[in-house]
């Protein structure tokens, strides 16, 4: 099919498991300028040209600069999932597009808008595939990149490089979606933002942006949110001046940094992405995050539309570590976090570390709840407290093909839920499945669909033929989502929630105020 917009797209058609009628696909559409040169590189991304005669889009874009190696790694681990990987390229603002192929002509289809985690640091659009989503609840599914690593998120805290450029590409992205999305059958007045880990943080950061404000409808963010601090930087500069003094780059001032990194070979770059001691994380940059994340939830200052939330229930399960879990492994981990409290952290949830089975199922629940579940409820609060309707989950089943792969103690690991949310069960184009899913998989993933297709069309996931999935409100009702049955539960870690929000701020007081008095 061809699309006319700005210019006129080739697109393909796409069949879909257990549909007669799949969808239409449109790969690689740019939504931004080519982020290349001096004056573009690091700076914010800038609204798309266009392009002469008729656009190839039947073809994944480059992926925004990685290390393709650890992705390729990730990939691989999974076993049963078939991808073709992209390359890199410092040229990657485009995204994918899929749109029911028995739309009406004048359709004005709800927008479900994926945005990718991978730690702001991997990932891309081409590894997911939204044809299923997009087949089986008459949505139209787009899928973004944005700038990642360095390129991303590097910052000298000030005007020289604020930072958050891969944000404000997803910014720039869904401005697009709001001038051109009606090409493609889609209501520019009906878009949903969703993502998992990082996109699902990035999510999150989008409510609570200036930047955003009118740009989306509805948000849903999977084990990932605002509140988990391990993304955020509170001084964005050392991170800066380390990568520039490894890059050959004069210290003496930020706009030295900034004028030799914008003119860094790209090599260079792509060589940082090698080095895991490297962490670009999301600052106060005064434009896209106007004040830290806390004190806007506190303040109520966000948009106050329908939001869904929720995590695993054994989110920490990919990091079991290779070395032995005794207790001074799992304080050195605390403290890296929580230096003053690391003891009381770790009584909590290993004890004395005399046992070696709850030494890893604990290490595991604490990076689970510190990293994922205790931020998902904090997040649900401050939406909630501001007036938004909030919708609040627990999902419990791993997928069979990755069961096989895992240690039986390992339970509903990160990013388990994509796979039924994204309906990899159904789809037979860029990125698939190996082997045909048992038949419960598949009715659990259209659940799932049906729960993330109705809050995009009416801002609740409920509906009548499904398990009655409750408002969270002062009663913090959730919905508990299993393999064979989904159950309205309450208070979803209340004791881990009330001890991390509550006794450790209390004793992280204390041992600032007894160093205070120390120093009397």
């Amino acid at each position: 099919m061809i699309i006319k917009i700005i210019k006129i797209l080739k697109g393909e058609y796409v069949s879909v498991k257990g549909k007669e009628t799949g969808v239409h696909a449109y790969l690689g559409v740019p939504f931004a300028k080519p982020p290349l040169g001096p004056s573009l590189r690091l700076a914010p991304s800038q609204p798309v040209e266009g392009w002469e005669g008729v656009r190839d889009a039947t073809k994944k874009p480059p992926m925004c600069v990685q290390s393709k190696e650890v992705l390729l790694d990730l990939v691989d681990k999974l076993g049963k999932l078939l991808a073709d990987i992209p390359d890199i390229s410092e040229d990657c603002l485009y995204l994918n597009i899929y749109t029911p192929a028995n739309r009406a002509n004048n359709a004005k289809l709800p927008v479900m808008v994926w945005i990718h985690g991978g730690g702001f640091a991997l990932g891309s659009a081409s590894i997911y595939d939204g044809s299923a989503l997009a087949a089986y609840q008459d949505v139209v599914v787009v899928l973004i990149q944005y700038r990642l690593g360095l390129l991303g998120f590097l910052s000298t805290g000030d005007e020289h490089i604020p930072g958050s450029c891969g944000l404000l590409d997803q910014v720039e992205a869904l401005k697009w979606i709001q001038q051109h999305i009606h090409n493609f059958g889609g209501d520019p007045g009906l878009v949903t933002i969703f993502g998992e880990s990082a996109g699902g943080v990035s999510v999150s950061l989008l409510l609570l942006s200036p930047l955003s404000d009118g740009l989306f409808h509805r948000a849903i963010a999977e084990s990932g949110t605002a509140a988990m601090n391990v993304l955020m930087a509170n001084d964005p500069l050392p991170m800066a001046q380390a990568v520039a003094n490894a890059s050959g780059c004069s210290l003496e001032s930020t706009k030295k940094i900034s004028d030799c990194m914008r003119n860094l070979d790209i090599d260079t770059i792509v060589g940082f992405t090698q080095d895991t001691t490297l962490r670009f994380q999301v600052n106060v940059d005064g434009h896209f995050l106007t004040k830290p994340v806390d004190e806007l939830f506190r303040k109520h200052e966000l948009h106050a539309v329908p939001f869904m939330t929720g995590a695993n229930n054994d989110e920490g399960g990919w990091m079991l570590a290779s070395v032995r879990l005794d207790r001074e492994f799992v304080v050195n981990i605390v403290s890296l976090f929580y230096p003053d409290v690391r003891d009381v952290i770790a009584d909590e949830y290993i004890g004395n570390g005399d046992d070696r089975v709850k030494n890893r199922d604990g290490y595991t629940e604490m990076l689970g709840d510190l990293f994922f579940t205790i931020p998902a409820i904090k997040a649900a609060n401050a939406h909630r407290d501001a007036g938004a309707p909030v919708y609040l989950y627990e999902y419990q089943h791993p997928p069979k093909f990755l069961q096989q792969k895992r240690p039986s103690f390992v339970g509903t690991d990160h990013g388990d839920e994509i796979f039924t949310v994204l309906g990899f069960c159904f789809t037979t184009n860029h990125i698939r499945l190996s082997d045909p899913c048992p038949e419960d998989e598949e009715q659990l993933s259209k659940i799932m669909m049906s729960y993330w297709g109705n809050f995009a069309r009416t801002g609740s996931p409920d509906r009548h033929n499904l398990v009655h999935w409750p408002k969270y409100g002062a009663e913090e009702k959730y919905l508990w989502i299993g393999l064979k049955k989904q159950v309205t539960a309450q208070h979803l870690k209340k004791e881990r929630f009330v001890f991390l929000t509550q006794t450790v701020p209390e004793k992280i007081k204390q041992h600032e105020e007894n160093a205070e008095r120390s120093e009397l």
